[in-house]
């Protein structure tokens, strides 16, 4: 009987280390780094944020959105420092990670006999891996470990593949070649530590949809970045709403505030501070006549109102 369970013990072990082993993190993995998400998901288990809330999150700034997380307890969320493709246009997706390691023989032999075991594809780089995995909305997101010159992620032929998948761009902790032919993919954008000529050389892939760090910020699998000119955000998937929806009431606030100060109808000290409950009614009186479109719902916005004391 004592044999029997620890043979049992034995195989259950067995069974986790094979699944830790995995260069893929399965969906079970994801979703208990993820737990704090309670919507839909994707079938790898990464939470699936929407399409509109993406669209809005490109309106918020870096500032905005930092100061949001570290509100919150998220200190380690930013990296800034890049070269961009196309600086002047913004982009939201949803993160896949990849962590790359220098090369070493025997844990790439291991790497490539895993990858084969879980169908991914045999000819070409392991760099393909993470592309094979896209889909719309995703982006991709790589720690290469700063290496710039044989350290190239991608050129144009790779990147015309990422944005035919996930019609986003991507963000490496190192290097791409082929910059040109990369600017030119309409639609597709790339945030990098730099560029060379050079092929990929002496790296390995050794996980997709891990945690990794890029720079000052760790990255986990499914979070949402906003990327800009000014540098990158990483946000856990669980905060993205409530970030969209306060940074917009906050900018309507200010909207009204200056609006008000021009018309003489409050002293700057009360826009400052702690408002009173007339410049509260008003506000939410110029809020339902408002003359254009509010970026958020009725009832985000009533939602809004009822779970804050102002």
């Amino acid at each position: 009987m004592i044999h029997r369970i620890y043979f049992a013990v034995i195989l259950a072990l067995s069974g986790i280390i094979l699944q830790a082993q995995n260069i893929g993190s399965s969906p079970d993995y994801i979703k208990s780094l993820t737990s704090d998400w309670k919507g839909e998901r994707f079938p790898d288990g990464r939470p699936k944020v929407s399409d509109a809330l993406l669209e809005r999150l490109k309106n918020i700034s870096i500032e905005e959105a930092w100061g949001f997380l570290r509100n919150k307890g998220y200190q380690n969320q930013y990296e800034g420092d890049w070269v961009v493709i196309h600086p002047n246009e913004p982009m939201t997706g949803r993160v896949v990670t990849a962590q790359y390691m220098p090369l070493r023989p025997d844990y790439e032999k291991y790497i490539k006999a895993q990858g084969k075991a879980e169908g991914r594809a045999q000819q070409g780089g392991t760099n393909s891996w993470p592309i094979d995995v896209l889909v719309e909305g995703d982006v991709y997101v790589a720690d290469s470990y700063g290496k710039i010159a044989d350290g190239t992620l991608i050129g144009d032929n790779l990147g015309n593949s990422i944005y035919a998948k996930s019609k986003r761009g991507v963000i490496f902790y190192g290097s791409v070649r082929d910059q040109e032919g990369l600017e030119e993919i309409e639609g597709f954008n790339g945030w990098i530590k730099g560029s060379d000529p050079s092929y990929i050389m002496q790296m390995s892939l050794v996980s997709i949809n891990a945690p990794i760090r890029i720079g000052r910020a760790t990255v986990l699998p499914g979070d949402v970045v906003l990327a800009k000119k000014y540098g990158v955000i990483f946000i856990p998937a669980y905060l993205v709403e409530e970030l969209v929806i306060t940074a917009e009431v906050t900018a309507l606030r200010d909207q009204f505030g200056h609006q008000r100060l021009r018309e003489g109808k409050y002293k700057p000290g009360e826009i400052d501070s702690q408002w009173s409950e007339e410049i509260k009614k008003d506000f939410i009186n110029w809020l339902n006549n408002y003359p254009g479109k509010l970026p958020m719902s009725k009832q985000e916005l009533d939602n809004y109102f009822k779970e804050r004391n102002w």
